[in-house]
C-alpha cells in the first residue's frame, strides 16, 4: 500500500484525511494495477466529503499514482494543463 505522502508544511491542514472515506475501504482500489478498474475508488470519492482537499493536495504535491479527490493520474494531468 502506498502511504500518503505530505510535506511539513501541509501537516496542519492534513486533518481532512480522518475524514476521508478512502481511510475505511481497501487502500488497493485506489492504486490498481495499471489498466485496472478505478471504479470502485471513483465511486467512494463521489460521496466523500473531503473530496476537494484530497483533490488539492494531489495536485499539489504531483502525486503520480493513484485515485485521488475522484481522479486518475491521467485525468489530474489533463486538469492542470487546462488550468494553465
Amino acid at each position: 500500500m502506498r502511504e500518503l505522502f505530505l510535506l511539513e508544511s501541509d501537516a496542519t491542514e492534513a486533518g481532512w484525511q480522518d475524514r476521508a472515506l478512502c481511510a475505511q475501504t481497501d487502500p488497493e482500489a485506489f492504486f490498481p494495477e495499471k489498466g485496472g478498474s478505478t471504479r470502485e475508488a471513483k465511486r467512494v470519492c463521489l460521496t466523500c466529503e473531503v473530496r476537494d482537499e484530497c483533490l488539492e493536495s494531489a495536485l499539489m504535491n504531483d502525486e503520480r499514482f493513484g485515485i485521488w479527490g475522484g481522479l486518475s493520474e491521467r485525468e489530474r494531468r489533463k486538469l492542470k494543463k487546462r488550468a494553465v
